[in-house]
């Protein structure tokens, strides 16, 4: 039995940290973990470590695990500021899941890091609610965690967000640069908003230079500010996962800091060129809205944001129809946005191929 400290004695709880909290936190979010489990997963949360039966994976003749860390950077802030917080887990593993399944691997598991100025047990809980649910939404269990309080480096009604995730993929099936060939066709697929970048400057735009609350009715968004904000990030696990494997599908990129061009190029080799038409679609009104009360180039804005597309497939061209219906009956809306060709000028890209844009959103 542990011995306890005698009354008015200095203890953790007087400097700030409240181990009751923690483990009432625990004991809420159980809930949420049972329900994002798969058969391989090996006890439950309370352990120093999740585990996971790798035995699982003895079927692959030649495995290649993948790992990816992440976390939700400053859209934080916006649950915070709405005390709404069972939502910004599922852009945690959304953020994950889909840099994994861009080289074709299956997410397996997920673990979560909070950091928090003071644990209230019900956020906590309601912050995996939402991890949990993204796990479900992917297809990866969520076998871990860690919920740190940290008095005087967070304000009590503030914290971060990151995780880690690790799948597998065969090696003969791994997609990526070396596989893709003048020809290809690209593949774009709709994000369902903001995601989770680029929120310091859309924060700065429009709450610090425009004065807008979150509260507020905009009338180009149909909806408050806050709720446009707080969208969840679409999570492409298991649409992707059918993709590689249903289709003769050559690469993906997932459309995240640096925008569509940035991140496209990392999945090219650098003899091509990929040609993105702008015409192919319009955007959601979030991206015209910051652009416009920014007084942005767009240059700026496609650096940043993911301008109405969060991932991005390199398909042969005569299995793009099959591959954009294999999508769409995922709920995925997708289209043809380009394609890929030989290199015809000495443009060079530190990490990859190069990336043109060319044409001009209807509207914008």
């Amino acid at each position: 039995m542990t011995e306890q400290p005698g009354a008015g004695a200095t203890t953790y709880e007087s400097s700030g940290v409240s181990i009751g909290a923690g483990d009432r936190a625990v004991e809420l979010m159980q809930v949420w973990v049972d329900k994002a489990r798969r058969p391989e997963v090996v006890g439950g949360i309370g352990g120093f470590a999740g585990l996971f039966d790798a035995s699982a994976i003895k079927s692959y003749r030649h495995p290649l695990l993948a790992a990816s860390a992440d976390g939700v950077g400053t859209k934080v802030a916006i649950a915070q500021a709405l005390d709404k917080h069972d939502t910004i887990g599922i852009d945690l593993v959304g953020m994950l899941v889909d840099d994994l399944v861009v080289c074709g691997a299956e997410p397996l598991f997920l673990t979560d890091y909070i950091a928090t100025g003071r644990v209230v047990p019900e956020r906590i809980a309601a912050i995996v609610q939402g991890v949990a649910e993204g796990c479900v939404q992917a297809g990866c269990a969520l076998i871990g965690g860690e919920t740190a309080e940290h008095p005087g480096l967070l304000g009590p009604e503030e914290y971060d967000l990151a995780g880690s995730t690790t799948g597998v993929v065969e090696a003969a099936d791994v997609l990526g640069p070396g596989r893709v060939r003048s020809g290809d066709v690209l593949i774009a697929m709709a994000s369902s908003g903001l995601h989770s970048n680029g929120y310091s400057l859309v924060r700065h735009v429009l709450l610090g230079e425009s004065g807008w609350a979150l509260d507020e009715t905009v009338p180009e968004l149909s909806r408050t500010l806050g709720e446009e904000l707080l969208e969840p990030t679409r999570i492409y696990a298991k649409a992707c996962l059918d993709l590689a494997r249903g289709t003769n599908t050559h690469a993906m990129a997932h459309v995240t800091g640096g925008g569509l061009g940035a991140n496209l190029e990392r999945v090219l080799p650098a003899q091509l060129t990929a040609t993105v038409d702008r015409g192919t679609w319009t955007p959601p009104p979030i991206f015209a809205l910051v652009r416009e009360v920014g007084a942005l180039e767009q240059a700026a804005v496609e650096q940043t944001l993911n301008c109405g597309v969060g991932m991005v497939a390199v398909t042969a061209a005569d299995d793009v129809d099959r591959a954009v219906a294999l999508l769409e009956g995922h709920g995925v809306h997708a289209w043809v946005c380009g394609d890929v060709a030989e290199a015809t000028d000495a443009t060079e890209s530190p990490v990859g191929g190069t990336v043109r844009l060319i044409g001009q959103h209807p509207g914008w």
